[in-house]
């Protein structure tokens, strides 16, 4: 069986690419993506000041001091490849997911449609682009070689690369061994001295066998450029979007929950025949004001028709700007409603185990639910780690199933921000504190950081201990945030101190003033 003319599709370094977006860093930000401890993919930013794959941290930020770090999450990286998969299949059906970053699809049938594969290739790249993608292509016979091709073009700097019909050995000849990616093979083809494809090619296929066995024909065969396997092509996913028109326009939200519920039933049981279930719902409405909205809903664990109901309703409670008006009113009749699953999961994943694991996280939900139905949607929110300099903005508390979104992001520097480990206590409003130096004076901070004594004592007014002696302190740490602007313009230096009792803070100088931010415990 002879290999098809395959098209690779490759955007390189997409683990950093995917968690850069999923972060919400700048496309031209250092950027290195962190797993077990060692550069995993960098950016571009980042390897012109020295950063390569396989360092570790301390060398990587030794050699770029800028560099943001994120950590490895496989998940992330599928998530993101989805739209690259779909923008593909808008051009040509029948998509291989190699791994996510990379795909292919057999060239033949649209390279006839666009006039040839460099057509093909090129028409691609451009409907790529414009959805927001950069990628480079490689043609060649089989997907082992395109792959390889794709490689090439990236080191060249060419947007793609083609091998001729036929001519995929050739071209791969002059390769490393390594390139076959089977460690134990490609170690004891180094012992016997081989060290390029086109020399490994060469063997006879007899002696691969008998010496290699089966695993080592079929690298020979890509070696040689004889890939015949078929590509894994998935079928593009089916439109599970459920929509609802009102004739005429509904102007209440119980009327619309009431309406509403048929479609939550359909929309559940049509993901449940094809043994899928929500985790991610999108709301969009539309009333007789052509005011389109739509909202993300995320679930703990995946969407019931109940679920589907309720986030409606809170959706259109959360839209009335009459505040004096009775609940259940809106300022504008609902015309339509569509829900989307934005996001899907198999029903596997989500089944309780043998002996009921996942029960006791059910009953809370269920728990939290039902208050948010009886007081409402905020009534019981979650913490959410957030960026910020003070301890008080570290957090963003957001509704129980909404998307875990902070209200600052946390990729940013941060310069100035408490280092770990993180206070315990985090006050909601600083309390008053006075620090003293040996003599029983107020310790001062003037703008450039400079002190008028020695941190000796802290004194607590209204507490149970009024005074307690400081055995040790760092600081101070001066923040000048928002200097441009006299509104919100601030100006404070920050300390940490450990208490003779045991006790440690999070002290705050701001306008001659000291105030307890936080605690350690």
């Amino acid at each position: 069986m002879s290999a098809v003319r395959t098209l690779v599709v490759w955007c390189p370094d997409w683990p950093v690419t995917a968690a850069g977006r999923d972060a919400g860093c700048p496309p031209d930000a250092a950027l290195a993506v962190l797993d077990r401890g060692r550069v995993l993919a960098c950016s571009q930013a980042a390897r012109r000041q020295g950063v390569r794959r396989g360092l570790r941290i301390r060398e990587a930020q030794s050699r770029c001091p800028e560099l943001t770090v994120l950590a490895y999450d496989p998940a992330v990286d599928a998530r993101a490849f989805e739209p690259v998969v779909a923008a593909v299949e808008a051009l040509a059906p029948g998509v291989e997911i190699i791994r996510p970053g990379m795909c292919a699809l057999a060239a033949r049938g649209p390279s006839r449609y666009f006039g040839g594969e460099q057509a093909f290739a090129q028409a691609l790249r451009e409907h790529l682009r414009q959805a927001g993608f950069q990628c480079v292509i490689g043609i060649a016979d089989g997907p082992f070689a395109a792959e390889q091709a794709a490689r090439l073009a990236e080191r060249a700097g060419d947007p793609e690369l083609t091998f001729p019909p036929g001519e995929s050995a050739r071209c791969l000849a002059s390769l490393p061994i390594s390139t076959l990616d089977r460690p134990d093979l490609v170690d004891l083809l180094h012992r016997l001295g081989i060290r390029t494809l086109g020399e490994f090619a060469a063997l006879p296929a007899r002696s691969v066998l008998g010496r290699f066995g089966s695993d080592g024909v079929a690298a020979h065969r890509l070696a040689g450029g004889r890939d015949s396997r078929s590509l894994a092509t998935r079928r593009p996913p089916p439109e599970l979007a459920t929509e609802v028109a009102f004739e005429p326009p509904v102007d209440r939200v119980d009327h619309v929950a009431f309406a509403i519920r048929g479609a939550a039933d359909q929309l559940v049981a049509g993901l449940a025949e094809r043994d899928l279930v929500c985790t991610c719902l999108r709301v969009e409405t539309e009333s007789e004001r052509d005011e389109p909205a739509g909202r993300q809903w995320r679930h703990p664990r995946w969407f019931s028709a109940t679920d589907v109901v309720d986030r409606v309703r809170w959706q259109l409670q959360g839209t009335r700007t009459d505040s004096g008006g009775p609940a259940q009113e809106l300022t504008s009749g609902v015309v339509r409603i569509r829900l989307v699953p934005d996001e899907v999961a198999a029903t596997g994943a989500y089944q309780d185990g043998l002996w009921g694991d996942q029960a006791p996280d059910e009953r809370i939900h269920r728990t939290f639910t039902r208050v948010q139905s009886m007081l409402g949607h905020d009534a019981v929110v979650t913490a959410v780690l957030s960026g910020g300099r003070a301890a008080t903005e570290r957090v963003t508390w957001v509704a129980w199933g909404d998307e875990p979104t902070p209200a600052r992001p946390t990729v940013p520097p941060w310069t100035g921000h408490l280092p770990p480990p993180a206070p315990s206590t985090v006050f909601p409003s600083p309390e008053p504190v006075d620090v003293l130096d040996p003599a029983g004076r107020g310790v001062a901070v003037g703008e450039r950081g400079e002190m008028s004594g020695e941190c000796r004592t802290l004194a607590r007014p209204g507490g149970s201990v009024t005074a307690l002696p400081i055995v040790g302190w760092a600081g101070p740490w001066p923040v000048d945030e928002r200097w441009w602007d006299p509104e919100a313009a601030r100006r404070y230096a920050r300390f940490q101190v450990a208490c003779a009792d045991g006790s440690a803070f999070v002290l705050l100088h701001e306008a001659g003033r000291w105030w307890i931010e936080a605690s350690y415990d």
